[in-house]
This record gives C-alpha cells, structure tokens and sequence, in this order.
C-alpha cells in the first residue's frame, strides 16, 4: 500500500516533465514559423498564399495522425455535439489565428509579433475568470497589469519608429492571441473525452477545409501551382517543424499540464524570436525592446503556480 504511493509521485512528476518539455519545444517551434513567414513574403506572397501552403502540406501528416489515433482501442466515441465542438476549435485555433498572425507579420516585426504573442496566457487566464469562474489571486491581477504595461512599452517605440501602420499590424496580431488563446481555453475537457492527438488532427482537417474555402473565394487557386521553389521549400518547413510537430507537442503538454501552465510556457517562442529575428531578419533589438520584453516575461513568469489551470483537464490516460 504505502509502495504505492512514491511509484505515483514519480509517475505524476515524470507526466510533467514530459509535458513541460513538450510545451517547451513546442512554443520554439511554433514561434519560428514568422521567421519563414518573413522570408516567404520576400518573394511576393502574402498572408493567405503563406497560411494556405502551410495548411495542404501538413495536411496529409495530420490526417495520418487522426487515422492511427481513430485506430486506437479505448477512444470514446465523437458525438454530434464534439463534432461542433471541433468545427469551432478548427476555425478558432488554426485558420483564424494564423490568418490573423501571419496578415499582422506584414506590418509589424517578428519582435513585437512575438511580444504581443506573450499576452497569450493572461488572455486565458481572462477565459477561465469569465467562462469558467475561476478565481484569480491578487497577484495574477499584478501579472496582468506588468504584461500589458511591458507590450504597450515596446508597442509605443515601434510606432514612432516604424510609423501607423504598426497600429493595424499589432491589432490582427492580438486578435490571432486572443483566439488561439479561446482556442486553448476550450480544447481542455475535450480533450479529456477523444484524446489530445485525435482532437488536434481533426481540427487541422477543419482548419485547412476553412482555409483552402477561403482561397478559392479569395483568388484563383492555380496560383499556388506557380510559385518559386524557395517558396515550397520553406512551406514545407513550415508544414512539419513550424506546425505538424508543434502543435502535437503542444496539445501533448495541454493533456498533461492544463490549458494555463501550457501557455505560460509558451512565453520561450517570444524570447527566442526576439534574437533569432535580429540574427536571420537584421530587425534591430533595442534597449527599450529588451526591457519591454523582460517587463512581459516578468509578468507572465508571476502567473505560473502548480494547478494554474484555467479550464479543469482530466489525467492523460
């Protein structure tokens, strides 16, 4: 009985390291997908061309990935109302968000994207305040105050530096935070029903279904068929390290971790992005950029608890 015990503790510690190293890797990954956006826009696509070749080269990955965990023995069954669940979590999470991030990276810098980006974990924190009555500590109310202090610090600079249309690149850039963030808040008791991995290949198949519709409304769809071979090359990086492995590392660490604790991890993409854009892009890191950017860190850095969680997941089985 009592050996029990310490086997438990290791196998719950053990759970989390996991899921930490998971969200962790993720966020990287996930962050580094504005670097090739950036690159991608040198050669004169945009925001949706970009989204849309990244969605049908993942696609086949993720439907791979939703046949083998369908396969799976001990899945519960997906009722009609999870599937509308996923429809929501589909355009949410997926298409919306990285429209909404990858139009703002053609007004903004990658620094200042990935600090706004940074505001993600007080947005579901926001989430769980007002749709799951969580309570909040006067400390977390703090934290909230310190992140949006630091984002509107370096949002001030940038736009005496780079002009107006900062303030519409910054502006679809909180709207892909914020649904990403609804996303998150959302996915957590679903999760606990169908299984982290089938959810997330499900949702890509309706994120790319939402996205592909809106190309072919948007222009003609042969147009993806002639561009140049640096183009396809970098969507392909974008397909697997930037979106395919990330977002299974990342719904990895919400099954583990909780919705909450899996963002507040995500504040590593930002810091790193902050130097890999000044190394790869040439943006400038200035002095006022890094202490905004400590600012936000510090910030979020005070919403990390044990059992943060802004929406109640059930154990990984």
């Amino acid at each position: 009985m009592t050996s029990s015990v310490p086997a438990t503790d290791a196998h719950a510690a053990n759970t989390r390291r996991v899921g930490l190293a998971l969200a962790a890797t993720g966020a990287v990954l996930f962050s580094a997908k504005a670097i090739l956006a950036k690159f991608q826009y040198r050669h004169g696509i945009d925001a949706l061309d970009v989204l849309a070749l990244r969605m049908l080269l993942s696609l086949p990955l993720f439907v791979a990935l939703g046949v083998r965990e369908s396969l799976r023995p001990g899945h519960a069954r997906i009722t009609r109302r999870d599937f509308g669940r996923i429809l929501v979590l589909g355009v949410l999470g997926y298409y919306l968000s990285s429209l909404f991030d990858f139009w703002g990276l053609e007004y903004v810098p990658v620094s200042l994207e990935r600090l706004i980006l940074f505001l993600n974990p007080t947005f579901v924190l926001l989430i769980g305040v007002f749709a799951f009555k969580r309570k909040v500590a006067r400390r977390e109310w703090v934290a909230l105050a310190v992140s949006y202090a630091g984002v509107a610090f370096v949002f001030v600079e940038n736009l005496r530096v780079q002009g107006d249309h900062v303030l519409f690149g910054s502006a679809l850039v909180l709207l892909a935070a914020l649904s990403y963030a609804l996303y998150l808040s959302m996915s957590g008791q679903l999760i606990s029903r169908i299984g982290s991995l089938r959810l997330v290949a499900l949702a890509m198949c309706v994120s790319t279904a939402a996205t592909l519709l809106h190309y072919v409304i948007a222009r003609d769809p042969t147009r993806l068929l002639h561009l140049s071979p640096e183009v396809y090359g970098l969507a392909a990086i974008n397909a697997v390290f930037c979106t395919f492995l990330p977002v299974t590392f990342t719904m990895g660490a919400v099954a583990r971790l909780g919705a909450g604790t899996a963002a507040q991890l995500s504040v590593l993409g930002p810091v790193s992005l902050v130097f890999l854009g000044a190394w790869l892009l040439g943006e400038a890191i200035t002095p006022i950029q890094l202490i905004g950017t400590a600012v936000v860190l510090g910030g979020v850095l005070l919403l990390t608890r044990p059992g943060a969680n802004s929406v109640p997941v059930a154990p990984p089985r």
